[in-house]
């Protein structure tokens, strides 16, 4: 072949371009990304990386295979902007792979996210005996229905047919398929030896002089001034159960309602994150959960569970750790079925490889970790034919022991070889030294971020002087002194999920860190085995819910106060000062912007013209407090808000106890009206962390507080630990960052593996003792990080 023809034009197009972006903090920035090759993107929290990645190159290459698709198809996608940039070329289908929890659905296990029940569910249609049917006879997601009746056939004579209908479902009826039953205990709502007339109701809302009290008391059904547990069974009955009645009362026509059904549908049925914190806290102890009895938890009906295949029923083998399913598959050699077992193999050991092998199908999607929900979506792709794509990860090592960071680096340039692009948002020194190509951002976060500070290799990196760069290689020591307890936690016989009947006393006083593999049980017995009595404030992964009208003032509880003292400078209400109420913009109902929808092309956003994107009334801001209206408030930063609240001229200690909070876990930056919705994963946990620093409560349980940080923000998180120990708080952290280990007081190690090869403590005692011993996988890894 001749130089001349070695090379095709085509060959050419290896590289991403971007030219002006300005998504969010983004200031205009033009970059080259190469194709086929591993790009770490780096950068404090809050800096542009998931802005650049997320929200500028694989958006663009979605929107744009959105727009291949005819638009009544487009019709039923949702509908995608196009990015802020000016020029994005050289794009190919990005496959997104993120941290978002799956659906916490009941009814969502592993197995129905991953497709493995579907095939297990064929598998038994054919092969299970008894023959119960086809593969919905073992969906716990389909009811069982049958109907009979007459039906009239126009096909010559018109005559009418009797026919029988039948659909065999494989749902419990008795739980609906979610394996569980809730009851209500009523004793946790109203005073039975009370009666009507005295108040007897313990439910947030229910007060003697309210309109909801006063319609039950009033709607003639029982007598309001006999006590409660004096009631005829009809009385119970009705004052529990009775069904929506018209009542008059006074004149007036109103609707009766029995007490259960009425707090099901104005509490229960809610999600509980949307709730009001004192309403929540009646709920979880009103509402008791207790595993179904027709189906022990199973979600199968009984003839579901009838059908076997050598002995085993399927709710059998989705109870069964997924590392010993693919062996019991791996077994069967059936012929008739030969490709479904070969596909249902290569699932499960995906699962395997990817490190989730210790999982069970049954485990509710829900209940996974960032990590771990990450992890399931890449199972699809491992085994992919496809190349060249563009595959985006959003820290992928979250919720990763440094032992199994080591299976997703190698599993992230198996990616890459295959002819793929790998963008990586991520922090960990360990997966940013792996990088053909890094992208550091910065130099600050929010409005100081949004700028490329460096772009090369690791060698590069280090030389920098990026912040990135400076802190790359930092390694904690081990502390030379620690903290005395005062005292301990007890748990005994914990047996939650796969812990072994563990039995360990917690030192109180101290920062103590739970470490271990992924899937050895440090989640289970830190936040499943605690003592009900203990006053526990828990700062777990869950996701901060809320709309773009929610922002940290609101999800704080910051704008109360300053609602409060905004209506008491100018002698008017309160709800003047709230976009959600009487003080919005009418022409954006106090969102700032109007949205313009354009059926199956994406909707416009433009400023409203009526209040200049400000979301209040005019006249609401002609009122004034320390010099501010209300607007101008919600535009500072923490910082500004934090200095402008203790002034003498606003002083506002309610306000500024919860600003000083947030400036404590790094959040200074942020601006108070920002919407929750543009924060990145690590801030939305430290705002969590922010809010709950004020509960009330001796033991603080974080879980993972280093996802999402940056390497120079740890170390900031150790001095924001070591406030909390040192104002008398207890502080157990789940962890395996290893600046956080070598920080600790007391280390409590579990494992040795994951699954039923963990759930047992392999290690107690204080990081120079783990470390001088390294009998453990945590020992030895945190021995190679402090360099002993």
């Amino acid at each position: 072949m001749s130089p001349a023809r070695a090379s095709h034009l085509a060959d050419s197009h290896d590289l991403i371009r971007v030219h002006g972006a300005r998504v969010n903090n983004l200031k205009d920035i033009s970059l080259e990304i190469p194709k086929r090759r591993l790009t770490v993107f780096t950068g404090v929290s809050g800096s542009g990386k998931s802005s650049l990645v997320f929200g500028t190159v694989a958006a663009e290459s979605q929107r744009l295979i959105n727009e291949t698709y005819s638009a009544f198809v487009q019709g039923f996608m949702p509908t995608l902007t196009r990015p802020e940039v000016d020029v994005l070329d050289g794009l190919t289908t990005a496959i997104i792979v993120d941290q978002q929890r799956m659906g916490a659905d009941p009814r969502s296990t592993v197995g129905t996210a991953t497709d493995a029940n579907a095939m297990l569910r064929i598998l038994f249609s054919r092969l299970g005996t008894p023959h119960i049917g086809s593969p919905q006879a073992f969906s716990f997601n389909v009811a069982t229905v049958r109907g009979s009746g007459a039906i009239t056939v126009e096909r010559g004579n018109k005559r009418a047919e009797k026919r029988t209908f039948e659909r065999i479902g494989g749902m419990c009826p008795r739980c609906e398929g979610r394996g569980a039953i809730s009851d209500i205990d009523l004793t946790q709502l109203y005073d039975d030896s009370k009666a009507l007339s005295e108040d007897p109701f313990t439910i947030p809302g229910y007060t003697g002089d309210g309109w909801v009290v006063r319609v039950i008391r009033e709607c003639g059904f029982f007598d309001p001034d006999k006590p409660i547990r004096k009631f005829t069974k009809r009385e119970s009955h009705d004052f529990l159960y009775r069904e929506p009645t018209k009542v008059k009362i006074n004149g007036i026509n109103l609707t009766y309602e029995g007490l259960v059904p009425k707090i099901q549908k104005s509490m229960l049925n809610r999600d509980q994150e949307t709730l009001q914190p004192h309403i929540r806290a009646f709920v979880e102890r009103a509402v008791t959960f207790t595993t179904c009895p027709d189906c022990a938890g199973t979600r199968l009906s009984e003839t579901a569970r009838s059908a076997r295949i050598d002995g085993m029923n399927i709710a059998d083998l989705c109870a069964m750790q997924i590392s010993d399913l693919a062996d019991w598959v791996r077994d069967r050699a059936d012929p008739s079925v030969a490709p479904l077992l070969t596909s249902l193999r290569h699932t499960l050991d995906s699962f395997v490889e990817i490190g989730l092998g210790y999982l069970a199908l049954e485990r509710p999607s829900g209940t996974l970790s960032g990590g771990e929900a990450q992890r399931v979506k890449m199972i699809g792709h491992l085994g992919s034919s496809l190349t060249d794509i563009t595959y985006v990860f959003d820290e992928p090592t979250i919720g990763l022991h440094p032992h199994d960071i080591e299976r997703m680096n190698k599993l992230l340039l198996r990616l890459r070889d295959k002819g793929n692009t790998v963008l990586v948002v991520e922090h960990k020194p360990e997966t940013i030294a792996i990088a053909d190509h890094i992208v550091d951002l910065g130099p600050g976060a929010g409005s100081g971020g949004g700028a490329i500070c460096f772009e090369g290799t690791v060698a590069g990196l280090r030389k920098s002087g990026t912040i990135t760069g400076r802190h790359f290689d930092d390694r904690a020591a081990l502390k030379k002194t620690m903290r005395k307890a005062k005292g301990s936690l007890a748990i005994r016989g914990a047996s939650t999920h796969n812990l072994q009947e563990v039995d360990v006393d917690i030192p109180l006083g101290v920062l103590v860190v739970v470490t271990g593999v992924a899937g050895s049980g440090k989640s289970s017995l830190v936040h499943g085995s605690m003592p009900k009595d203990a006053e526990v404030v828990s700062v777990d992964q869950t996701a901060i819910r809320g709309s773009r009208r929610s922002n940290p003032a609101t999800y704080t509880g910051l704008l109360e106060p300053i609602r409060k003292a905004f209506a008491k400078a100018n002698g008017v209400k309160p709800a003047l000062f709230s976009a959600n109420s009487e003080g919005a913009c009418p022409n954006c109902n106090g969102a700032g912007v109007v949205y313009t929808d354009l059926g199956m092309m994406a909707g416009v956003s433009t400023v409203c013209e009526e209040c200049d994107g400000k979301r209040y009334q005019a006249a609401v801001l002609e009122y004034h407090f320390g010099g501010r209206d209300i607007s101008e408030v919600l535009a500072m930063s923490v910082d500004e808000a934090a200095a402008f609240f203790g002034s003498e001229a606003a002083r506002l200690p309610a306000a500024h106890a919860i600003l000083t909070r947030l400036v404590e876990v790094g959040l200074g930056y942020l601006g108070l009206g920002q919407p929750l919705t543009t924060l990145s994963g690590g801030e939305r946990q430290r705002l969590k962390m922010a809010t709950h620093m004020a509960d009330k409560g001796g033991i603080y349980v974080l879980d993972e507080p280093t996802a999402g940080l940056h390497l120079a923000d740890v170390e900031h998180l150790l001095g924001l630990l070591d406030r909390l120990v040192d104002a008398g708080k207890s502080v157990i952290v789940v962890e395996h960052h290893q600046a956080v280990m070598a920080h600790a007081d007391w280390i409590i190690d579990l494992g040795p593996g994951a699954g039923h090869d963990g759930g047992r403590i392999v290690f107690e005692g204080t990081p120079a003792e783990l470390v001088a011993g390294r009998a453990t996988l945590t020992g030895e890894h945190l021995a190679d990080y402090v360099r002993v």
